[in-house]
């Protein structure tokens, strides 16, 4: 399924500068050159913070020993509370383990087959951190389940070793199984990865849904990742709507968020979404870094006449109707974008989505085309400006 974009120029910012939407096939408009600030003054929210469960916190695990580095992901400085919905998964009482104690019981085929027969799993590897390189996609069967838990325990990296993508899940693919008449929408399966690292993934040629998803593809049911980081992944570098060198992701239930909480981007690189790249899909994101992610397309979307297509969003793209973005407690620096949005590129086609940033930095975040005006890093189209509040967003 690919979304087209609408259409549109709209008039933009303080300065009244001509900006490109998502789907415009104009020249793009002046860039934003004077440095600008946007720092809210609301008070915090009151909401007491929870903390965010680390590698199996509060399910009796053993502290790391002196010679195991401490697993960290995510911003240890954001203090954005996280909804119960949105926390790690109790993994005490797994479904089914990876591994018999070793790093070599610890294979690709074990995490393959244990991803399709689904319920919680859990690693047992041995004590030091293990990379297990993955030599075919894990992939989700739509049947199986409800609930697809992949918990790392903090010390398993699951490595698509440049060549593939790592966790694939598709509730309109009937290759892996049709299981109602409305796959688009739907309430599961429901997939969750926690404490787990995902490096060097990588979906170039795979135009499957329109493409992207280096590390992790999902289309339906429900998605949340807590506490994971995803290091230099990547996707086709050309294309003027596919992305998520990271994560790309359609269609949730319902319209219900997914949750990216307490995790780290870097070092991602795709036509758009150098991290996180969606149609149609909202989003909550707490307590979260996105550092040194590159959106490297060139032309926008759709494409200029001569050009590829593609460049926006250096971190996060998202794209597509009606969808609400909440970004809060979290960093966003040193991101990239060839076109629009070094950090964000939001586009609501009907003009009825919605960007929050709460108690956030997002700073060196250039885009190297177009952006909105007042809000560096950023280029936006939606019901009204994005809402900034206790945060600060500078060049």
């Amino acid at each position: 399924m690919r979304v087209k974009s609408a259409v549109v120029l709209v008039v933009l910012g303080l300065a009244g500068a001509t900006l490109p939407a998502c789907g415009s096939d104009e020249p793009a408009g002046p860039r934003v050159a004077a440095p600008v600030a946007a720092t809210g003054t609301a008070a915090p929210p009151s909401t007491t913070p929870t903390p965010v469960p680390t590698a199996r916190s509060g399910l009796g695990a053993a502290p790391p020993s002196p010679s195991t580095p401490a697993f960290r992901a995510g911003n240890p400085a954001g203090h954005a509370a996280v909804p119960a919905e949105a926390r790690a998964v109790d993994t005490s009482h797994p479904t089914r383990t990876v591994g018999t104690g070793t790093p070599a019981s610890c294979t690709s085929a074990a995490v393959v087959k244990a991803v399709a027969a689904g319920g919680i799993i859990t690693f047992d590897c041995g004590p030091a951190p293990v990379t297990i390189r993955m030599t075919a996609t894990a992939k989700v069967v739509n049947a199986h389940g409800p609930r697809i838990v992949l918990d790392g325990g903090g010390k398993v990296t699951l490595s698509g070793g440049g060549e593939r993508r790592i966790l694939y899940q598709n509730t309109c693919d009937r290759a892996q199984g049709w299981t109602t008449s409305h796959c688009q929408n739907q309430d599961h399966p429901q997939l969750t990865v926690q404490n787990l690292t995902f490096a060097d993934g990588d979906s170039t040629g795979d135009r499957t849904e329109g493409g992207g998803g280096g590390a992790i593809f999902v289309r339906g049911g429900r998605f949340k990742v807590v506490n994971s980081r995803f290091v230099g992944n990547r996707c086709d570098r050309t294309g003027p709507d596919l992305g998520g060198a990271a994560l790309r992701v359609l269609s949730q239930y319902e319209n219900k968020p997914v949750y990216v909480v307490n995790s780290t981007f870097t070092g991602g690189n795709c036509a758009n979404g150098g991290a996180t790249s969606s149609i149609g899909v909202s989003w909550t994101v707490l307590n979260s870094v996105f550092r040194d992610n590159r959106a490297v397309g060139s032309g926008a979307n759709p494409a200029r006449s001569g050009t590829p297509g593609g460049g926006s969003g250096g971190a996060i793209y998202c794209d597509g109707n009606e969808f609400t973005v909440r970004i809060a407690g979290t960093i966003i620096e040193g991101n990239r974008a060839t076109e629009g949005g070094g950090a964000i590129f939001f586009v609501s086609n009907n003009r009825t989505g919605t960007l929050r940033i709460e108690h956030s930095t997002l700073r060196r975040n250039p885009s190297q085309g177009f952006e909105t005006t007042g809000f560096p890093g950023i280029f936006f189209l939606g019901a009204r400006p994005p809402t900034v509040l206790s945060s600060s967003l500078t060049r």
